[in-house]
């Protein structure tokens, strides 16, 4: 969404109506004192890939039409053929935009103001050969025309139909390319095209010392605050699909406030508030994807963040290409919280124990998809403090709500976010490296197992498995942990290797691969796909990721009754 003074105008497609269904919501989030001009345009030729258009399928514009005047929008229907009826609709739709921004602050309209919605209806390939077809999509002509007399002439006649002689080319765009003279930047320099947003001021976080315990969520809530408040410049958008108190976001709801049109008294909301809340995770994180001049954070469920990897894995790929091209984007990075996650969630059984969203996002580029997995509260603001810090990446925070005792102080917390990990302790025969809060814990419970019985071990907390793959391209090995450290956390000469990991244990493998030292040396474990209405500690169990577990599987695997070897 543009910031005030901006404009912008979005091709659709109808195909695309049928699934990206964010931009339903536009109408009721839009509000001038925030918004610049916005026109979405709607490309009504009637046909997906290999089929008619569900809105062609329903009545065509006319029934489309009704839709969008239910979901709030203004229609506006053009001539999809013309290309001087896309630029008077745009003109129109700006200027009765306008119009109504200027009747509210007036005081003579309410919000919601209809937006305007430009339908541009034409035929699937217009003017050549097949158009309004099936064909229209990809290869219209029965044959390649250089060897197919029948295909040629086809080619032909649709090519004389569709021809400008190129001076009349010229002096359309001499007419039309008047931006100077409207105020209207070039689509290159469009602001959109060229934010540079950066925080004023980071503040200092609350650390925590160490074993003293507070939800993750509580900290990430505080800290979150603190940052609005010092940058208060930048305009705010909070996705959220449901539940933020639950989410422990308390102080955060409270100054910014659900946007809603009718503020329920006694409620954190706002006309004005910058919290947008819609049961849609789509919706939610394309409002803070849209607010690249701003600030933003995108809370949910660990299991229901999945249905923002569609919207997320492009901007993603976007930003990436930006990078490759020498013009890296310039936004602040965008934090997305999977909370409530796996591991906490046995009340609500399986549909709600899913951590697939870490894995999805894992097989991204590392450099642009960070994905971490913070395991106290002072490692959590630390997450949150540096993705602040950075620009056009997006970072996928995998966090506990329950109350944890902090593990790291405030400098360990810095430490692990700057490193990607960090050793608690010495070395050891057995090396047990933990992705995950509740993963730390086990490890450390393993650990102090193991030493009763007399085999040392070591405990590493990996905090972004992305920092320690083998990397796919130079701009992703220039995101790795560096060698000397990486050798340091993790010998080759270790006996055996334990991952026990928030995630699948594939998944944390495949990522991992240049620390697994094979298979008899390397053991995984993490979700098995097992759950329902258990606690944490029966979810372990039943993923047989719990230390009682684990230390029996690390001694059958030594061979080691664990009476009296000190060593494997």
């Amino acid at each position: 969404m543009p910031l005030p003074g901006e404009r912008l105008v979005a091709f659709l497609s109808d195909g695309a109506f049928e699934e990206q269904r964010g931009s339903d919501w536009a109408s009721r989030w839009w509000r001038a004192e925030d918004c610049g001009l916005v026109t979405p345009v709607m490309i009504a030729n009637g046909r997906r890939i290999d089929q008619r258009s569900t809105i062609f399928l329903q009545g065509g514009t006319d029934w489309f039409r009704q839709h969008l005047e239910l979901n709030g929008f203004y229609p506006i229907l053009i001539d999809g053929r013309d290309p001087a009826a896309f630029i008077w609709g745009i003109f129109e739709a700006e200027s009765r935009l306008q119009a109504c921004s200027e009747q509210v602050s007036a005081g003579h309209m309410r919000y919601p103001v209809k937006l305007p919605y430009l339908i541009a209806e034409t035929v699937k390939g217009y003017g050549f050969y097949g158009a309004g077809s099936n064909a229209a999509h990809g290869t219209p002509l029965p044959a390649i025309p250089r060897f197919d007399e029948v295909s040629r002439r086809h080619f032909n006649e649709s090519i004389a139909r569709l021809f400008v002689p190129e001076i009349e080319i010229h002096g359309a765009r001499d007419v039309l390319a008047t931006h100077r003279a409207d105020d209207r930047p070039a689509e290159k320099d469009h602001p959109l095209s060229c934010r540079d947003v950066k925080l004023q001021t980071v503040p200092e976080p609350v650390w925590l010392q160490t074993a003293v315990s507070e939800s993750p969520m509580v900290a990430i809530d505080r800290q979150f605050v603190a940052l609005v408040k010092a940058n208060p410049a930048l305009r705010i958008r909070l996705g959220n699909p449901d539940e933020l108190r639950s989410n422990q976001m308390n102080q955060s709801l409270d100054l910014l406030k659900h946007r809603t049109l009718t503020p329920e008294p006694g409620l954190a909301e706002s006309l004005h508030g910058s919290v947008i809340t819609a049961l849609n995770e789509e919706a939610v994180v394309s409002a803070a994807l849209g607010n690249k001049g701003g600030m933003n954070l995108v809370v949910s469920y660990e299991a229901f963040a999945m249905k923002m990897i569609g919207a997320l894995r492009q901007e993603i790929i976007f930003a990436r290409h930006q990078k490759s091209l020498g013009r890296p984007a310039r936004w602040l990075s965008v934090p997305v919280i999977a909370t409530s996650h796996l591991w906490e969630n046995g009340k609500n059984e399986q549909s709600h124990q899913d951590p697939a969203f870490g894995e999805v996002l894992m097989g991204e580029m590392s450099d642009t998809a960070r994905v971490v997995y913070p395991p106290d509260c002072n490692s959590a603001v630390a997450c949150l403090n540096e993705c602040f810090r950075t620009q056009g990446q997006f970072w996928a925070m995998t966090v506990p709500k329950a109350k944890l005792p902090a593990v790291f102080d405030g400098r360990q917390a810095v430490q692990l976010v700057r490193d990607g990990a960090i050793a608690l302790g010495e070395a050891g025969d057995v090396q047990l490296i933990a992705v995950g809060a509740y993963q730390l814990r086990v490890c450390q419970e393993v650990a102090e197992a193991l030493a009763q019985r007399g085999l040392s071990c070591g405990v590493v907390c990996l905090l972004e498995p992305g920092r320690f793959r083998s990397p796919r391209d130079p701009m992703e090995s220039g995101h790795q942990c560096g060698s000397s450290y990486s050798s340091e956390l993790f010998p080759q000469d270790t006996k055996l290797r334990v991952f026990v990991c928030h995630m699948r244990p594939e998944a944390l493998l495949g990522i991992c691969r240049p620390l697994d030292l094979g298979p008899d040396r390397t053991l995984a474990f993490g979700y098995e796909n097992h759950g329902g209405t258990l606690d944490t500690s029966g979810l372990l169990q039943a993923n047989k990721c719990d230390s009682h577990s684990i230390v029996q599987v690390i001694l059958s695997k030594t061979g080691s009754s664990g009476a009296d070897k000190a060593t494997l």
